[in-house]
Parts: C-alpha cells; sequence; structure tokens
C-alpha cells in the first residue's frame, strides 16, 4: 500500500491534490485541522494518532513526533534489514509527506503580537517530518510547496518521477526549513553580531541579467519586508527594474532620506549627480538638474513630494531610467507614461530609516556593518581655524555632510545650501578628489558662497590650498591626521574657516 501524510497551514489546493492522490491508490493520513478538512470533504482519511496509537497530547505540540511516523519515513527501501524491521513493529512505510507550517511569519508581523503567540507558531513536528522525508528523497516525495501539487499529479500519472525532481522537492524543503529557523532564530536574537548569521530572504525576481549582459542575476527581499525598499516600491509603470537599476535605486533612496525639505536626487552609478532643494518639488528640480545637467541622462531620481505636471514636463526632455515619488498626480503620470521604458514607482517617503545590519559579500564570506546612520549638527563642530563659518556656511556645511557620505570615497562634495556644486567620488587620492569636483561646480558659478565637504582627514595640506585658490571660504572635515595642524595653519594663512566634524564617512 503507498500511503500520504498530509498536514497543511496552507490549505489552498489541498482538496484537489489529496482527491487526486486517493485516484492514484494512496492511503491518505493526516492531522487536526487538515484532516477535518479532508474528512469533510468526503475524504477517508486515518487520523494520525491511528497511525501512532499514540494520542496527540501538550494541545497539539506532540502528534507526530513518533517512531511510527518517523521510521515510515526514513526506512531505506533498498535495506531488507530496514523493511524487515518495520514488517517486525508493523510500521507502514509512508511514500508522500505534504505539509507547509505553522504560519510564524505571518504572526510576528501582526500587531501588539506577543512573544508568547510568536513561540507558538514555531512549528517543530513539521519541519522534522519534511526533514525525514527529504533525506529520503530516492523513495519518499517531500512537497512542502502548493505550487507543486499540480506537477507531482502529472509526473505520478505519466510515471515519470525521477531521481532528478525527487532531489530537487528535497532541495526546495531544506532552503525552504533553513528560512523558517532563521525567521525564528532573527527573532530571537538580542546580541548584534551572532556567531552564526541567519539571513532568511525570499526571491524577488530573475534578472535578464547582472552588472553586464554576461553575468547572470536575481534579487531576493528580507522574509519580512522592508516598506522602505525598492524591491517593495509599487512600479506603476515601465518596463523590469534590471540589476543596476535596484542598485541605483536604492542609492538614491537612502539619500533623499537624509532630508526633511523637498528634495530631488539624481544619482548614476549609485553616487549622487545632483541634488537640489526649494521650495517647490519644480525649484528644487530645477536645482538638481543645473547641479549635474550631463549625468543626469539615463540616471534615477528620486523627489521626496508629489511630482506635479509642472516638473514632469521638465523630467520628460531628458532621458531618465527611473522617476521614484511618494506620489504623481494624474496629470504627471499622463506626461511622463508617455515614455514606455520609464519606470516610475512609489513608496512611502521617510527619514527613519530603521537601523539594521548591512552585509556585503566577499569571496569566501562576507563583512557585517551597522548602517551610517549618524545625525550631525552644528553642535558636534569643532571650528579649529581663526576664521568662524556664519551660519549660512554651517547650514551648507551640514547638507554638505548628508550628502557626502553617500559619495564612494574618497569622496568630496562642493554644496551651497540646499544644492550641490561639485561631487568627486571613487578616486584613490583625495586630492584628485577635491580638484574633480572643484572644477565641476566651478563650471557652473562663482564658489565664493560654497563650501567643501571631506568624508575623511586631509592627509595633506595641498586639498585647503586647492580649495582657497579656486574661492571656497569654508570646509569641514572630520579632523584626526597627524597632519591637522598643516591644514589648520595653511586655512589660517588663506583666510579659511576649517571645521572638524569628528565624523568620518567611508564608503567603499
Amino acid at each position: 500500500m503507498t500511503r500520504a501524510l498530509l498536514s497543511v497551514s496552507d490549505k489552498n489546493g489541498l482538496v484537489p491534490f489529496a482527491k487526486s492522490l486517493v485516484e492514484l491508490g494512496y492511503e491518505l493520513v493526516s492531522t487536526g485541522g487538515t484532516h477535518k478538512v479532508l474528512a469533510e470533504a468526503g475524504l477517508e482519511v486515518l487520523a494520525i494518532d491511528e497511525v501512532t496509537e499514540f494520542p496527540e497530547m501538550l494541545d497539539g505540540r506532540v502528534k507526530t513526533l513518533h517512531p511510527r511516523v518517523h521510521a515510515g519515513l526514513l526506512a531505506r527501501r533498498d535495506l531488507p534489514e530496514h523493511m524487515a524491521k518495520l514488517a517486525e513493529y508493523d510500521i507502514t512505510p509512508i511514500d508522500i509527506v505534504v505539509v507547509n507550517l505553522y504560519p510564524f511569519k505571518s504572526t510576528i508581523q501582526k500587531d501588539g503580537v506577543t512573544e508568547a503567540e510568536a513561540i507558538e507558531n514555531i512549528d517543530i513536528g513539521g519541519p522534522s517530518m519534511l526533514r525525514s522525508a527529504a533525506k529520503n528523497f530516492a523513495a519518499v516525495l517531500p512537497i512542502v510547496d502548493p505550487a507543486d501539487y499540480d506537477v507531482v499529479i502529472d509526473k505520478l500519472k505519466s510515471g515519470s518521477v525521477d531521481k532528478t525532481f525527487r532531489r530537487n522537492l528535497a532541495a526546495k524543503v531544506f532552503q525552504h526549513t533553513a528560512s523558517y529557523d532563521a525567521l525564528i532564530a532573527d527573532y530571537l536574537t538580542e546580541t548584534e553580531f551572532p556567531v552564526n548569521l541567519t539571513l532568511p530572504f525570499e526571491k524577488f525576481d530573475d534578472m535578464r541579467y547582472g552588472e553586464n549582459p554576461h553575468q547572470s542575476a536575481a534579487a531576493y527581499r528580507t522574509a519580512l519586508p522592508e516598506a522602505y525598499s525598492v524591491l517593495n516600491a509599487e512600479i506603476l509603470h515601465g518596463k523590469q527594474l534590471s540589476y543596476n537599476n535596484i542598485r541605483d535605486a536604492d542609492a538614491a533612496l537612502r539619500i533623499i532620506a537624509e532630508f526633511d525639505e523637498t528634495t530631488v536626487v539624481t544619482v548614476k552609478h549609485m553616487n549622487p549627480a545632483g541634488i537640489g532643494q526649494g521650495e517647490t518639488v519644480e525649484v528644487a528640480w530645477d536645482k538638481a538638474f543645473a547641479a549635474d545637467d550631463i549625468s543626469i541622462f539615463g540616471g534615477i531620481v528620486a523627489l521626496n513630494r508629489e511630482v506635479n505636471a509642472a516638473t514632469a514636463e521638465k523630467m520628460h526632455k531628458i532621458f531618465l531610467e527611473i522617476i521614484i515619488a511618494p506620489s504623481f498626480t494624474p496629470e504627471a503620470f499622463e506626461i511622463l507614461s508617455a515614455k514606455k521604458n520609464l519606470r516610475l514607482l512609489t513608496l512611502p517617503f521617510t527619514t527613519a530609516i530603521p537601523q539594521a545590519l548591512e552585509v556585503t559579500s566577499v569571496l569566501g564570506g562576507a563583512v557585517v556593518q551597522e548602517r551610517d546612520l549618524v545625525e550631525e549638527s552644528a553642535d558636534s563642530f569643532k571650528v579649529v581655524s581663526q576664521v568662524v563659518p556664519t551660519e549660512e556656511q554651517l547650514k551648507a556645511m551640514i547638507f554638505a555632510q548628508k550628502v557626502v557620505k553617500h559619495v564612494k570615497s574618497n569622496a568630496i562634495v562642493v554644496a551651497r545650501d540646499g544644492q550641490t556644486l561639485g561631487v568627486g567620488a571613487g578616486q584613490p587620492n583625495r586630492i584628485d578628489s577635491v580638484v574633480y569636483s572643484i572644477q565641476k561646480a566651478a563650471n557652473k558659478s562663482d564658489l565664493s558662497d560654497a563650501v567643501l565637504a571631506s568624508d575623511a582627514f586631509f592627509p595633506m595640506n595641498d586639498s585647503v590650498q586647492y580649495a582657497a585658490e579656486h574661492g571656497i571660504k569654508a570646509i569641514v572635515e572630520p579632523g584626526g591626521s597627524i597632519k591637522d595642524q598643516d591644514s589648520i595653519d595653511k586655512a589660517n594663512e588663506l583666510g579659511i574657516a576649517l571645521v572638524f566634524s569628528g565624523t568620518r564617512h567611508f564608503k567603499h
């Protein structure tokens, strides 16, 4: 006799699947609520205690953890001594296990859920049966996903249940139980950097390719979705997001979250191209576009206010990959959606990204750190020069500091209040970033009212020298170099206001 054990929380498709198994000659065994659903559907089904000859107990905590279940799952059909042992104890082999687990994930997502409720929704018997079945996949079909029901029935009917199919089902089980356990571990863990790092992710989408066409790729999102994520944004219009789109959009969202003021951020290759602020979203766009009207082409735009028709008309004139905003007016959407490949995304804007760990892969492992969520203010600055910065300069420094921490090191930002003028990113030495950012800025305007921000200290006084020669009157950097005094002396010599923030913002 062939036997199938069914015990599921998600009962979608259960009854038709069970009926097909009966038609194929399987005897059904089930537990609790699953047994009730099958019996009410008119199916003949054994209760689990009829198999174990032991009652369910401890409010259902113990029902399938029994040798009559696990011996029936784990016995190797190709070993006579295993089959003889089953016969000795009158144990029927189990050939199919259909299990999906207690809804731990949905439970902990409920408002006001208690730890006791969460604990009661940790499944023990289910994963145990699945693991036993998956270990013995050569003889037992382990089924964890209702999406596989029809495929399993088709293969059983055609007699094409081969080793590869069995192995794939087993792999799916172990992936599922590993993710389930990881979510529980994450919920219970209070240590920031545990001995074993378990991070459950679920596939979001298969990418057409990765960074380049010859690289395959897929996107995964956290098992507990974060609302402020490009992977949870609503795509109102446009084609599938690419690998590079997702990385760039993520960078744009991180930057725009720095600002409460009406702000527009443009991003290219994960670096800010231009950032602008204004009383209206149109003014903010004008300033962001003017900040770098070349790099923005083919870039990403993030706004923290609704996009109106006037702003949409201006954005429509250039080639953009993605526009992300809290919302679009109907007129703005009509204007922008005329471009069939332009992605229009919405998600709720926030300045409160939850503190979380960032994981970066390296060959053979990963490095993990907290996000850089330092919020600086003028009160934390230390003026180290004879010239004291003005209120306007301090305000511009705060703006520039919010930007520079999102620029790849070595990072330099030239800005005035509410607008970037030049961004120097990713240069192997600091003076090259200073030169690039100032040259970029100097092409647009006089720099006498601009400030310069550096993500790390100046190792030499050449950065101060070059900045002063090109009109910069105020500089903010973290300080901490053994040659800090050289930069201070140079600032005093050239009449520059030099401020130490005390906070380094490396971004590799």
